[in-house]
């Protein structure tokens, strides 16, 4: 779908939307299985320790406090956990911020019967900590060059270790979490949901992350092009994102999924969110977006669409 744009390249790529659902999954490394389950066994022993004070911040439904809660390597990973005024929770839910942080908890929830644990991934917003850069395009370089350590493997134990943290506040709605990520927090959500199945349905909106070998060779803006600049000097980055592909990993999702995918998008190219779609082999639901990453026409009623689908698709959760 073209839109005017002031890109020197193509955000849509020339792929019409059976090309994109087309799309194939790269090579997958003979230990790709062996190397996440070993770490989400890591994550899953850790004891969070939550720790809750009232926030400042003020929300018209939902109690707000601050939260603390321990994840892998010792790092404090901060954010919020939003409780329904109405009564008890029904239903929890996991939200991943994109990469440009979050600085306050979000309005517009999918249901009013949720509880809502907010982390900042690490090195982010407020779980901002040196020597790791806030900066996306330096975030995404940190520790590449080793696969144990990558910072998006950290980031995917800061997701598990804060289910772990909801659960241990909220014991009670073992079965019924759920797992929204945008962005950046949607192709860190992929490679999470894979392996926990304490998270029972997922949304995951222009997730980036998936097929690395597309990520690498599509022209991009933002941190997809901090990457590809540094491959070129380092060729053997290559062998540690082929652990961190979202689409390799969507392979092995097994809950339901709701993805919206774009088909226009500078900084997470859509034949990379539509390959995360395509590897999902169970149930899955398609809202397909004019654009991501970019202001469009309608692009307010299209987002209230959107809503208005996961209102539905939680229900059942």
């Amino acid at each position: 779908m073209p839109f005017a744009h002031d890109f020197p390249f193509d955000p849509g790529y020339g792929y019409s939307l059976d090309d994109l659902l087309a799309v194939e999954l790269p090579p997958e490394p003979a230990d790709f299985v062996a190397f996440w389950r070993a770490r989400y066994d890591r994550a899953a022993a850790v004891t969070p320790n939550p720790r809750l004070r009232l926030s400042v911040d003020a929300h018209p439904r939902f109690r707000v406090y601050d939260l603390e809660y321990d994840s892998t390597d010792a790092f404090p990973i901060r954010g919020w956990l939003l409780t329904p005024n109405a009564g008890p929770p029904r239903r929890g839910f996991v939200l991943g911020h994109g990469y440009g942080g979050v600085d306050r908890p979000p309005f517009d929830l999918p249901r009013d019967d949720g509880a809502y644990l907010i982390p900042c991934f690490r090195g982010l917003s407020r779980s901002r900590r040196p020597p790791i850069s806030d900066d996306p395009s330096w975030h995404v370089l940190h520790d590449i060059d080793r696969r144990d350590h990558y910072i998006l493997g950290g980031c995917v134990d800061d997701l598990w270790t804060g289910v772990s943290a909801l659960l241990g506040l909220f014991p009670e709605l073992a079965g019924h979490v759920a797992y929204l990520g945008i962005s950046f927090g949607g192709g860190i959500g992929a490679m999470a949901l894979a392996w926990d199945h304490r998270v029972g349905r997922g949304h995951l909106n222009v997730p980036s992350f998936g097929h690395q070998p597309l990520r690498l060779s599509l022209p991009s803006v933002g941190s997809a092009a901090a990457v590809q600049r540094y491959a070129r000097t380092r060729s053997d980055v290559q062998t540690t994102l082929a652990y961190y592909d979202a689409a390799v990993a969507a392979r092995y999702i097994r809950q339901p999924m709701h993805l919206a995918a774009a088909r226009f998008d500078p900084a997470v190219a859509p034949p990379g969110q539509f390959a995360v779609y395509n590897a999902i082999r169970g149930d899955k639901r398609l809202f397909v977006l004019p654009a991501g990453h970019f202001d469009y026409p309608d692009r307010t009623r299209r987002e209230r669409e959107l809503l208005a689908e996961l209102w539905a698709f939680f229900g059942p959760l």
